[in-house]
């Protein structure tokens, strides 16, 4: 009998010898990292690196090298970003609903879509690699089901399944668009809203939200400069920041030096352009206190620190969670100007009204415009989410309009292009506080286009090849 875990236990044929299955590093490790995210409900930017990190440390045949490591990141983002067209696809193939393929052997034939549909590996070897997985990790019996539902996939092109699968786009457009760019029907109708219609633009920013993004860099003000960072290989200037260097070639953050001292770090360029927006904005007077008041893990709160220095300002950086306090401490370790980092609520304020030059809340939201980064999220969230994170959000800006002095400036800014977190929730503020006025974003972020007709601005990964970072600016006038 095999020592294979879920082995099959019937009796083999005669003649036919038992061979063990031939394990694969980097498949294992991709299955792990998708495992982790559905049983966890982890985040696969937060799995993967210490599993690749773990597989370069060990000696022999399973030690990693940069190939290696390319290849695990692919099948584990590849097969979470298409998870939706890669669910349809094996629904037509199998003989029961998805929902009775027990999950563990849903992973491993979406590893195998994947690498059938979403790669240049030839089909012979993705199918047989894949079907080797399945031996080692699920055992033979359900080794044999892999194989013959991938060698059902595996006669058909993405484009024909495609055509099979997604509803006629004149019937049903929001469905369609769901299917062939893999989010759920409601993030596309969200997202279509936002942008205002048109095809073009939402099958390009569906489109953007399926690609690989760059690893962004930002070399913090008076601790590092962007000539520095530009000295790494495959790194070029940022589009839009004068901070940002990007490695164009999927180079590792933590090999440069500037990067493990803290002098830098990895932030989009979206979240870059937020910070500086708020650091430009004009304010009536005094300019010496600014609050980050959602600061959490600390990429906004190091750059706007690193800004105040430069203008003898402080900088009080203020996180509900503990940990996520601890986090941005040590982002802001080594600011070359006066802060103060504190574990409080943002909703319920450890400071006076009316103490602070310039606010931002970057508050928690559904994440809808970082799913380049967290594809595993657009399967996760549900519209009720919006329930959830609407007084949150609310009463994030609430306090920081009171927090604000007169003639001072909020910036609220979320991660999410959803108009219930973005005007929505500004406007709902704006009624409540009727001393405030919207200042225009637009010119505060220099040679940056298509920022529509302001104040407010949101920017998009199709058009900016940034996070769809939303920002309002709002002054307080009595």
């Amino acid at each position: 009998m095999s020592d294979t875990p879920g082995a099959s236990r019937r009796p083999r044929k005669p003649g036919k010898p038992y061979r063990r299955p031939q394990k694969d590093p980097v498949r294992i490790l991709a299955f792990e990292a998708l495992r982790a995210v559905d049983e966890r409900d982890a985040y696969a930017n937060l799995v993967l690196p210490p599993l690749l990190r773990k597989a370069r440390e060990k000696e022999g045949p399973e030690k990693f090298d940069a190939r290696d490591a390319a290849l695990a990141t692919e099948l584990v983002y590849g097969t979470l970003r298409r998870q939706g067209t890669y669910d349809a696809v094996i629904a037509a193939c199998v003989d029961r609903p998805l929902r009775e393929v027990d999950p563990p052997v849903l992973d491993v034939l979406s590893l195998g879509a994947h690498q059938l549909l979403g790669t240049r590996i030839p089909t012979h070897a993705a199918v047989s690699a894949t079907v080797e997985l399945a031996r080692v990790v699920l055992g033979d019996g359900r080794a044999k089901f892999v194989n013959a539902v991938l060698r059902k996939v595996a006669q058909r092109d993405l484009d024909a399944w495609l055509a099979e699968i997604a509803p006629p786009y004149d019937k049903d457009p929001e469905d369609h668009l769901a299917v062939v760019h893999a989010h759920p029907r409601w993030v596309v109708s969200a997202l279509w809203d936002s942008l205002g219609g048109g095809r073009a633009g939402i099958e390009e920013l569906l489109a953007a939200d399926n690609e690989r993004p760059e690893v962004t860099l930002v070399a913090r003000p008076g601790r590092a400069t962007p000539e520095e960072l530009l000295r790494e290989e495959a790194a070029v200037p940022g589009r839009w920041s004068p901070y940002a260097v990007r490695l164009t070639e999927g180079g590792e953050p933590g090999a440069v030096e500037a990067v493990r001292e803290g002098r830098a770090g990895v932030q989009d360029e979206g979240s870059q352009l937020v910070a500086l927006a708020l650091a430009h904005a004009p304010v009536e007077g005094r300019d010496r206190l600014w609050l980050d008041g959602c600061a959490g893990p600390g990429g906004k709160a190091a750059l706007l620190g690193a800004l105040a220095a430069e203008r003898g300002a402080t900088l009080l950086a203020s996180e509900k969670q503990p940990h996520r306090a601890g986090l941005v401490a040590k982002a802001l370790s080594g600011n070359p100007g006066p802060y103060q980092v504190i574990a409080a609520d943002g909703t319920r304020p450890a400071w006076r009204p009316g103490t602070f030059d310039r606010v931002l809340v970057d508050v928690p939201c559904t994440g809808l415009g970082a799913l380049r980064r967290r594809p595993e999220a657009r399967w996760r969230r549900r519209p009720e989410d919006l329930d959830t994170f609407a007084p949150l959000q609310r009463g994030l800006l609430r306090t920081a309009l009171e927090s604000v002095r007169v003639g001072g400036v909020v910036g609220y800014a979320t991660c999410s292009p959803h108009l219930a977190e973005t005007r929505a929730v500004v406007a709902d503020l704006l009624k409540r506080f009727p001393d405030t006025e919207l200042v225009d974003a637009r010119p505060l972020l220099p040679g940056v286009p298509d920022l529509g007709e302001g104040p407010d601005v949101q920017l998009w990964p199709h058009l900016h090849g940034t996070d769809a970072m939303y920002l309002a600016l709002i002054r307080r006038t009595g």
